[in-house]
C-alpha cells in the first residue's frame, strides 16, 4: 500500500476516534445532563455512548498499531506507538474494568455514594487524559519512511 494511501488511513481513523472521544465526552454527554430531567436515562445513555466509544477506539487503536509498524518496521516502539498503545490500555481499563464497576454500583441503587462518585472520578480522569493523548497525536506531523 502507497505511503500516502497509509497515511490517509491513519488520519482518518485518528479522526474518527479522537474526534469521537470528543464530541461524546465534551458535547453530547453535558447535553443529556443538562437537558434531560431523568439523570439516571442521562448516564444510562451516556454510558452507552461511552461504550460505543471504547469498541470504536479499540478496533482503531489496533488498526493504527498495525499500520504504524507496517510503515516504519525498524522503529517498533516509537513515540506514536508508545501513545497509541497507552490510549488502548485507558481504554481497555474503562470499559473492562471502570464501566461495569460503576454500572454494577448503579444497579445496586449506590449512585450516590462516595465510591460511586471515586469510580466515576477515575473514569472521567482515564477519559480526559486519553483524549489529550489522542489530541497530541492529532496535532503531530507524521514522519514517513521518505521523510524520517
Amino acid at each position: 500500500m502507497p505511503a500516502e494511501r497509509m497515511l490517509a488511513g491513519e488520519r482518518i481513523l485518528l479522526t474518527l476516534w479522537v474526534g469521537g472521544l470528543w464530541t461524546v465526552g465534551y458535547v453530547v454527554a453535558p447535553a443529556l445532563f443538562a437537558n434531560l430531567d431523568d439523570r439516571a436515562l442521562a448516564g444510562t445513555l451516556a454510558g452507552v455512548m461511552f461504550g460505543i466509544m471504547a469498541w470504536i477506539g479499540i478496533l482503531c487503536s489496533v488498526l493504527l498499531l498495525v499500520s504504524n509498524q507496517l510503515r516504519s518496521p525498524r522503529q517498533r516502539f516509537n513515540w506514536r506507538a508508545l501513545v497509541l498503545l497507552a490510549m488502548l490500555v485507558l481504554t481497555l481499563v474503562g470499559q473492562f474494568v471502570l464501566a461495569p464497576m460503576i454500572a454494577g454500583l448503579r444497579e445496586a441503587g449506590a449512585s450516590g455514594t462516595t465510591e460511586f462518585a471515586r469510580m466515576h472520578g477515575l473514569a472521567a480522569a482515564l477519559y480526559l487524559l486519553t483524549s489529550v493523548l489522542g489530541l497530541a497525536l492529532v496535532a503531530a506531523p507524521v514522519s514517513t519512511p521518505d521523510r524520517a
